[in-house]
């Protein structure tokens, strides 16, 4: 919907714009000549002593003038050659009408006045002075000609001299002037591709933004629309741009804004199926009578909000812990005296190991929360999951009592993963704890499987914990990774949290998966490791590296 572009104007460089009006001239110059020359008032602007010859050189000079001016736009020739040809003939022309007329001097040396200095504003520094000198000799060997031929009718040759003088001047000053011209060029041009390349990203970045950028005019039509804009407006055709028919609401909302209300603009849905926006307006000028509209997506603000509840609520819930750990501690350094007392009723002494579970559950929701609030930084390394899940298992069975549970680890060959070994540790952990205490069918032991699955070559390898219980219904699915959601009583809500957590700062995802017949998985899909292998086999000393 963004408004198409202005085609760029053609790029004529400066010197081919100097040739055209150089050659211009030049024709102006041919015709001011064929007046003299062709028109009977010609004996009385100059005396001709030579009309047949002045006649030759004027017509070919006509010619040659048109010809130039021509090629001044078409040919391939570059301006310093076409304006290096024009000036020789310049020269030679002036030569010739000053050898074919008597007292035309000093008409014929101002009219090469400017062809020097055009000539200097093309070519080279060199070349400009080189026919600024031959110009000067021109005009002092056709002095010196006329005194010679003729003493008492020659002009002073102070004269001559002066117009030489002024030839070489002027191409210097020419040159200059040319010179600055072009650094002027150069630097706006690199300006001007800066300025362009700038205008790409600018553009780039307000497409690839996340927030809905629109910019309408004083008609409220569409001139320019991002990515983003576009979907939250339902992805309308190109060929809509008026707002009223693109998003109603948006359009009754800026004409209530530019109506000076000072109404708040509400959330609306522009279109169907798409979120909800915040629109925000913004005038970006009085005399552009542009418009520029924000579209914020409102599940932005919910998520933004969210991250703070949770930011706040967890250094709030961190600093209670460990406020809270000390009391817990000595409550339960008190039971486990009662415990010891030889004349306990058997009553109080269940009270006691109520008492004492508590403390136990207190205690590990505080290690959670501290644990929630406290997590180090990740530091992955490349580990073998198959060896890692076979020794966690090991692990996990010496230090937890089974009982009838069965634990067991499915690894039937290396696979490297990129990981830190402690927070993986303490993913599974959590895993494997929640599997064997909910992943059970009633009165049966729980039946769990840490398997480590490897696909094609490239793929990323899987960690999978799969137990044989009754499975977690959809609805709580979804809520289950909710920091502080639980269905039980004795649970805390935060273990899938941090797993997920943890797992999102190794560059890994942890995903609950159905298992067909009954029963969860919980995926955690980690980045593939690297190999360095040695090719003892391999003619060289270093052998290859292989990456697996």
């Amino acid at each position: 919907m963004a408004a198409p572009r202005p085609a760029p104007a053609p790029n004529v460089p400066p010197q081919r714009r100097e040739l055209y009006f150089f050659t211009l001239y030049r024709v102006l110059e041919a015709a001011l000549l064929a007046l003299v020359a062709f028109s009977p008032m010609g004996e009385y602007l100059l005396q001709i002593s030579e009309p047949t010859l002045l006649r030759s050189v004027v017509v070919l000079y006509m010619v040659m003038a048109i010809a130039l001016l021509v090629a001044s736009y078409r040919s391939q020739l570059s301006p310093a050659q076409q304006a290096a040809i024009g000036l020789g003939t310049d020269l030679v022309v002036a030569a010739l009408v000053l050898a074919a007329t008597s007292g035309s001097q000093g008409g014929i040396a101002l009219l090469l006045l400017f062809n020097v200095g055009a000539g200097a504003l093309i070519l080279p520094q060199r070349a400009g002075l080189g026919f600024a000198s031959a110009a000067a000799l021109v005009v002092l060997a056709d002095s010196l000609y006329v005194r010679a031929m003729d003493p008492f009718n020659a002009r002073p040759i102070a004269e001559s001299v002066m117009f030489s003088v002024t030839y070489l001047a002027t191409a210097v000053l020419c040159e200059l002037l040319s010179r600055q011209m072009r650094e002027s060029q150069a630097l706006a041009e690199r300006r001007g591709e800066e300025l362009a390349n700038q205008a790409e990203i600018n553009e780039l970045v307000i497409r690839r933004m996340r927030t809905g950028i629109l910019v309408v005019d004083g008609n409220h039509q569409v001139k320019i629309c991002n990515e983003a804009a576009w979907a939250l407006l339902g992805k309308p055709s190109p060929e809509r741009k008026q707002l009223a028919d693109v998003a109603p609401e948006l359009h009754k909302a800026l004409a209530r804004w530019r109506g000076g209300r000072g109404e708040i603009p509400k959330a609306m849905t522009l279109a169907e199926g798409a979120p909800e926006v915040l629109p925000r307006f913004v005038a970006l000028g009085l005399s552009d009578n542009l418009y520029l509209i924000f579209l914020e997506d409102s599940r932005v603000f919910s998520g933004r909000a969210e991250e703070l509840t949770l930011a706040t609520l967890g250094r709030l819930s961190a600093s209670i812990a460990h406020e809270i750990r000390n009391p817990l501690a000595a409550i339960n350094y008190s039971v486990q005296l009662l415990e010891e007392s030889e004349n306990l009723p058997e009553a109080d002494r269940r009270l006691l190991e109520i008492i004492h579970t508590q403390c136990q559950r207190m205690n590990g929701i505080v290690q959670d929360i501290l644990g929630l609030a406290r997590r180090e930084r990740s530091q992955p390394e490349t580990l073998d999951l198959a060896q890692f899940v076979r020794r966690f298992v090991d692990e996990y069975r010496a230090s937890h009592p089974l009982e009838r549970d069965i634990l067991q680890a499915v690894a039937e060959r290396p696979t490297l993963a990129m990981a830190d070994p402690r927070h993986l540790h303490q993913v599974v952990t959590i895993l494997v704890t929640n599997a064997l205490t909910y992943g059970r069918l009633p009165d049966e032991p729980a039946r769990v499987t840490v398997a480590v699955r490897s696909g094609p070559p490239g793929a990323p390898p899987e960690l999978n914990v799969i137990d044989r219980g009754p499975g977690i219904p959809a609805a709580v699915a979804e809520q289950i990774f909710t920091p502080f959601y639980t269905t039980s009583e004795h649970g805390t809500g935060l273990g899938l949290y941090i797993a997920r957590q943890l797992c999102e700062a190794n560059q890994c995802s942890l995903t609950y998966q159905p298992v067909p017949g009954g029963g969860s998985c919980f995926r955690i899909v980690l980045p593939p490791g690297m190999n360095l292998v040695q090719n003892q086999e391999a003619g060289s000393p270093g052998g290859r590296l292989n990456l697996a």
